[in-house]
């Protein structure tokens, strides 16, 4: 059974409940959070691998939480919201969240994306154990046993979905990736058209390693993908 401890945002106590329900029986230990100040409370106090993070709340809401959290933590967020606008999904992932749902949604979906999200996070984290692997790129170093990514020996803060895509597009430095691959890649799902979240991400990652923007090391390769050249 499972050991990971999951944090559950979210104003509406009906909501936050079937999801512990779901959460309970595939044996994650479960902290429930119905506002703000009491959400980073409990990420101060206990050892959360994984928010399930509500945006639409009163007072701080989800989109100012999450730019809180991520000031502190790589935490794995999945967001729920009930606005389903292109614009509004790459509004609430480009605070830092890795994932995003919309109200109302199918609960065994949400479940399969927590097991995703924790996968990377915690699972594929502990195989490198043993294996001492560094990529290097120009004055890039990624670290993969400590998920640790330095520019000029600076840290460099990124998400656990930001290390797997700056990870995949070293691993395949030079190449052209498609968006499809990429997606299919970190998130482990089919890809589906109109779909802005590698997008938002590439981007986050790019405002984090480039000094120069004139001179990106991600590269856009228009109606195709991007590709990682120092």
């Amino acid at each position: 059974m499972a050991q990971e401890t999951i944090l559950i945002v979210d104003d509406e106590i009906e909501i936050a409940e079937l999801i512990e329900i779901y959460l309970r029986n595939e044996g994650y230990n479960i902290f429930q959070a119905h506002h703000a100040s009491e959400a980073l409370h409990l990420l101060e106090q206990e050892k959360i691998h994984l928010v399930i993070l509500d945006i639409m709340m009163p007072g701080i809401d989800g989109l100012e939480l999450c730019r809180r959290i991520r000031k502190e933590l790589n935490t794995p967020i999945i967001m729920l919201s009930a606005k389903s606008e292109d614009m509004d999904i790459i509004m609430g992932l480009s605070t830092g969240a890795d994932d995003y749902m919309t109200k109302p949604f199918n609960p065994l979906e949400l479940m399969a994306r927590v097991k995703s999200q924790l996968r990377r996070y915690f699972h594929l984290g502990a195989e490198t154990k043993e294996n001492n692997t560094t990529l290097s790129l120009g004055n890039l170093t990624l670290d993969i046993r400590a998920r640790r990514v330095t520019v000029e020996d600076r840290d460099v803060s990124l998400t656990p979905t930001e290390f797997d895509i700056l990870q995949f597009l070293m691993e395949n430095r030079g190449m052209v990736l498609s968006t499809e691959r990429i997606f299919e890649k970190v998130w482990r799902e089919k890809y589906f058209e109109s779909n802005n979240t590698v997008m938002v991400h590439i981007r986050k990652l790019r405002e984090k390693i480039e000094k120069d923007p004139r001179r990106p090391a991600i590269k856009t390769v228009w109606g195709v993908g991007y590709k990682l050249d120092y």
